[in-house]
């Protein structure tokens, strides 16, 4: 498994390639669109965000909004290292500190930041993909840096040989 500092290493390192391939296929925008989200991604919304990570350290005194996370998901599990999956919990987090702050100041509309992703996604596609698609990518780097881009559990064989190789 990889460092923190080699994590970030690589995620510096990928973003403009990711960022040159997503301009590439959809267009300038969805290109800084993807570099921007592939190094939020990487950086801030990290599978390790369930331990005392460099991501968790970079949010500061808001690191307090992913304890439940932490709390509840275990490390390298399906929840946390799952592609897609983890990406998926990881937002739908930050959507459920979105709603709860919406919901407590009058002057946002709970129902407005719900719809905001299927509007993005019928009146701008391609930048929504990118968006998705950078998030995405900076997941696949880290679990590839990690050795193995499956969660733990998937694979029931897979455990049984790190467990071999650790007895030798």
């Amino acid at each position: 498994m990889a460092s923190g500092q080699h994590h970030d290493r690589a995620t510096l390192g990928w973003s403009l390639p990711i960022g040159l391939a997503a301009g590439s296929l959809l267009g300038p925008t969805a290109g800084v669109i993807a570099f921007t989200a592939f190094l939020f991604g990487g950086l801030w919304l990290s599978p390790d965000l369930d331990t005392q990570s460099n991501a968790l350290h970079r949010w500061g005194p808001l690191g307090v909004i992913w304890w439940p996370y932490r709390r509840l998901i275990p490390h390298r599990s399906i929840w946390s290292h799952g592609p897609l999956v983890g990406t998926a919990v990881r937002l739908l987090v930050l959507l459920g500190w979105t709603l709860l702050i919406s919901s407590l100041v009058p002057a946002i509309n709970p129902n407005k930041v719900l719809t905001a992703l299927p509007w993005a996604l019928q009146n701008h596609p391609q930048q929504t993909a990118a968006l998705l698609l950078g998030l995405e990518a900076s997941v696949w780097l880290h679990l590839l840096q990690d050795g193995d881009p499956w969660p733990a559990e998937w694979t029931r064989r897979q455990r049984r040989v790190r467990r071999q190789r650790q007895r030798r």
